[in-house]
């Protein structure tokens, strides 16, 4: 018996939830970063804002754009999760449905 034999996986290769792990947590650390790095250079108070629209406060912009950069970069885990697939898991998946 090998120690290979032994160690298994907690979460399987496939699953959900290892796939929402996958693109959450790093978009996640991206757009913390993305966000520091943004805000370190502009400060949403003395944006002027176009328009008749009111002065969103500086927790409300902050709070916006994180989930902006957030969902960017889930989009962009998710597209790498995508092309990261083995080609036999494709064509597998294009047979079943």
């Amino acid at each position: 018996m090998k120690n290979t034999d032994l160690i298994k996986p907690a979460v399987p290769a496939g699953s959900k939830l290892r796939n929402a792990v996958l693109i959450l947590w790093p978009s996640f650390l991206a757009a913390c970063m993305l966000e520091g790095v943004v805000f370190a250079m502009v400060d949403p108070g003395e944006v002027n804002w176009p328009g008749l629209i009111p002065q969103p406060s500086r927790q409300g912009v902050y709070t916006v754009t994180f989930f902006m950069f957030w969902s960017i970069t889930m989009a962009c885990s998710s597209l790498v999760l995508w092309l990261s697939k083995p080609e036999l898991q494709v064509n597998d998946e294009a047979l079943n449905d």
